[in-house]
């Protein structure tokens, strides 16, 4: 099966935010349960960072594939995240995206929550 697509959340109010005050909820971030079968995916364009929140009792694993870049190859693979921990991945493009324009990473359990913020 393809991978699941994760959505950015594009971050838009600035320094001078135009519209106040700001509605509740707008600016949640909303994060997806890992999909350890399918895997995830989201468009990375260098301005995006991918956050990881494991909302388990035990740690879990996440992993982000990378491409051959400068001789370099290796996947950030088996990045330990302990219950309750949020980590953020600021990953630029070069080593990461995909041909197809993409960020390939996965968790080894459903209790890791991602979420993808667009810088503007």
């Amino acid at each position: 099966m393809p991978r699941v697509t994760i959505t950015p959340r594009s971050v838009t109010l600035g320094t001078y935010p135009s519209v106040l005050p700001i509605a509740a909820n707008s600016l949640d971030l909303a994060e997806v349960a890992a999909d350890t079968t399918n895997k995830q995916q989201c468009v990375w364009t260098g301005r995006e960072l991918l956050i990881a929140h494991n909302t388990d009792a035990s740690a879990h694993t996440i992993t982000v594939t990378s491409v051959p870049v400068r001789g370099r190859s290796g996947d950030i693979t088996a990045y330990s995240i302990d219950p309750a921990e949020i980590i953020v991945l600021p990953l630029g493009t070069s080593g990461y995206r995909q041909t197809d324009g993409k960020l390939y990473f996965e968790a080894n359990h459903a209790g890791v929550k991602f979420a993808v913020l667009k810088i503007a």
